[in-house]
């Protein structure tokens, strides 16, 4: 006998970063693609970005089958106007994941909004959390204590598992002396005849087209379907957790993806519930006894600051990527704007930005502490700088680098999620990767042809926001040690000179 039709009559619209069955509410619900050429003539994205996401629409298409109306078009309101000319049917979506996005689907009469989905709480839980927290900060190691007690994640009865509910102090490892981590590298996809498709209309886009890409083209190295993201899940956990916790603040010019999962992507496409890969990995560790701080540490990333940054993102604000309360008013260089590092001199910015410009991506300390601390010794324009990131970055949108950077990384927000700024020199570098070693400049010089230019930056940084940084206590060292330079003027001179080129 066929199986009993049990879906639901509405379809579901779903978005290219909403393609996981939690964004359904039947496993048979008919579903509603759409893919908007506009998106790409708008902003200037990475050309492996843009790979990625119509790689993972198009595959989404193709599992549905028949469940799935498909349409590509040049905006949204006409790929919609295309849909409603054949079907005469009740249509919801889930609240998109961005401003513009929510207003769009709310002029649109016809069309059911439902509460965003994805995350460990919804919105409504976390603007509860926060009204009873009055008049205290909201700090992401509350909402993330919080988060793991609602779903009973890393819990012995009501205290965490191992009597500590973070163990950052034990993943701060500096890298090995080896120029790579003895750990299984990345699962990698295999692309196939859809990744063929994208690949020549991306070329045809730009040859007939007139739409340009950041970045190089090359092999795909993310998940775009649910099994995939699955497989990539279950090999990061079976052979590179361990390690991960270690070193996950480490770098290496000749490992680039260290020990990382590289599912911030697939989990951002919406391919995976944050919940179930916090749920495998505690079960993984206790099952194969894997370090406890390397589990929590991947925990803490994945249930407690992706889904704190979100909500922040809405509870804030919109006008909150417009906060500049250091001033910075620089607009992004060209060298930096094209990912131009062979223009570069110093070793880690160069490294960097060529795994920005070659791959889309690099780890959470190299975009904080050397594109996000060069941004902020700058002066770059925080609203421009998170635009950047947004568009070139393969995991990037704009809920995740308008806090990320205008908060945590430019410290514009003056102190709403990060208590000081992500701020050093050429020290911490030095200490936490390999950079330094066969440098060209030197990271305890501040004056000079052989000056680092992030030790330098650093001093001219401070100098020039004594008055805003001299409230914060933990600014206050710092402080201390800038009115000991005898060599200040020098600085400043040197970093006056500098301008906006390449160091």
């Amino acid at each position: 006998m066929p199986e009993p039709d049990t879906s639901p009559r509405t379809r579901r619209w779903l978005f290219a970063d909403q393609l996981g069955p939690h964004f359904l509410d039947a496993p048979r619900q008919p579903v509603l693609l759409i893919e908007s050429r506009e998106v790409f003539r708008r902003r200037r994205f990475h050309r492996r970005k843009a790979h990625l996401v119509l790689s993972a629409l198009r595959h989404r298409a193709a599992e549905l089958g028949d469940r799935a109306v498909f349409v590509r078009a040049g905006t949204y309101r006409e790929g919609l106007a295309r849909y409603r000319d054949g079907h005469d049917e009740p249509l919801s979506v889930c609240d998109p994941t961005s401003y513009r996005a929510r207003r769009f689907v709310r002029t649109l009469p016809d069309v059911e909004v439902l509460p965003s989905r994805g995350f460990v709480v919804s919105e409504e839980q976390f603007a509860g959390w926060a009204a009873r927290r009055g008049d205290r900060r909201l700090l992401m190691e509350d909402f993330y204590r919080d988060v793991r007690r609602h779903h009973r994640l890393l819990m012995d009865g009501d205290g965490p598992v191992g009597g500590t509910w973070n163990y950052d102090h034990d993943n701060r490892e500096g890298p090995p002396k080896r120029d790579r981590l003895e750990v299984r590298e990345p699962w990698w996809p295999t692309e196939d005849a859809i990744d063929e498709e994208v690949r020549a209309d991306l070329d045809r886009w730009v040859r007939d087209d007139g739409i340009e890409f950041t970045g190089t083209d090359g092999p795909r190295r993310f998940a775009v379907t649910r099994r995939e993201a699955l497989t990539a899940l279950r090999h990061f956990l079976r052979h590179r957790l361990e390690q991960f916790g270690v070193y996950e603040d480490a770098m290496l010019a000749q490992d680039r993806w260290m020990s990382h999962s590289l599912l911030s992507a697939p989990q951002n496409l919406g391919l995976l519930d944050p919940v179930e890969v916090a749920r495998r990995a505690e079960e993984h560790g206790r099952a194969h006894g894997v370090r406890l701080a390397s589990v929590e540490g991947f925990v803490r990333q994945v249930v407690g600051w992706r889904s704190y940054t979100w909500h922040l993102y809405w509870h804030l604000g919109e006008d909150y990527r417009r906060r500049n309360a250091l001033r910075a008013r620089r607009r992004l260089p060209r060298w930096f704007t094209d990912l131009d590092a062979d223009a570069v001199e110093a070793n880690c910015l160069r490294d960097v930005l060529a795994g920005v410009r070659d791959e889309g991506w690099v780890h959470h300390i190299p975009r904080l502490m050397v594109l996000g601390n060069w941004g902020l010794q700058r002066g770059y324009d925080p609203a421009d700088l998170a635009d950047w990131f947004w568009t070139n970055f393969v995991d990037g949108y704009d809920w995740v680098m308008t806090t990320n950077v205008v908060g945590m990384s430019q410290h514009a927000d003056h102190g709403v999620l990060a208590t000081k700024p992500y701020a050093s020199g050429g020290a911490y570098i030095d200490r936490m990767s390999d950079y330094c070693g066969g440098c060209r400049y030197d990271p305890k010089v501040r004056v000079g042809e052989d000056a680092c230019p992030f030790t330098a930056g650093y001093w001219n940084f401070l100098a020039g926001h004594r008055e805003d940084l001299a409230g914060n206590r933990r600014m206050t060292r710092a402080l201390r040690g800038l009115d000991r330079l005898r060599d200040l003027d020098g600085v400043l001179h040197q970093e006056s000179e500098r301008g906006s080129g390449p160091p």
